[in-house]
């Protein structure tokens, strides 16, 4: 029903915000990503959300990506799995971690995030597998390689707001054997002519 806010950032008290938009104050839980990332007070702020119904309580997620938001709804649908620990795992792990963790089955990734204990994690990768790896994998980084550097180089440049294509590119010109840091320099360049 809510998609999107955009408005002017109020209020920061992690994990949630106010926003308000058009003299209308949202109060939104954004995972720890997310609120690194947010501007300062008083300036303005674009989220896309979740908005989830209960019988108690009407409540907005907002994500600063898509990626998030979508790794964010996979999760809620796995049993056991509600919105706060959805929250906390997308808080303690990035996109394309958890999608690594699911498409090489590894529980003791999961285990590290607060809240979330052995049964949950085996629980996470069994739901997720096939849903989340690949998929949330490839929207994470466009297809480009989770693994090594590159895939932090890849997710680097996302959230700078190149898209996923700009980014792919960059990434082909790229040595094999790049560290980060200078990857991601590498690639600014090459994206900045």
């Amino acid at each position: 029903m809510i998609g999107k806010l955009t408005g002017t950032l109020l209020e920061k008290s992690p994990p949630q915000v106010l926003i308000d938009c058009g003299g209308v104050g949202y109060e939104v839980d954004v995972p720890m990503s997310t609120f690194y990332g947010l501007p300062h007070l008083g300036e303005k702020v674009a989220l896309l959300t979740h908005f989830v119904v209960r019988e108690d309580a009407q409540l907005l997620y907002g994500f600063a990506t898509a990626t998030e938001r979508e790794a964010f709804r996979q999760l809620i649908k796995v049993s056991g799995v509600g919105p706060r620990m959805a929250l906390s795992l997308l808080s303690g792990m990035s996109v394309a971690e958890l999608a690594q963790a699911v498409s090489a089955q590894e529980p003791g990734r999961l285990v590290k995030v607060p809240g979330i204990g052995k049964k949950t994690a085996e629980r996470l990768l069994l739901e997720l597998k096939g849903k989340l790896g690949a998929d949330l994998g490839a929207l994470a980084g466009g297809g480009l390689p989770l693994e090594d550097a590159h895939g932090d180089i890849g997710q680097a440049l996302i959230a700078l707001g190149y898209n996923e294509k700009e980014a792919a590119a960059a990434l082909k010109a790229l040595p094999a054997e790049v560290g980060v840091s200078e990857g991601i320099k590498l690639a600014l360049k090459a994206l900045a002519k």
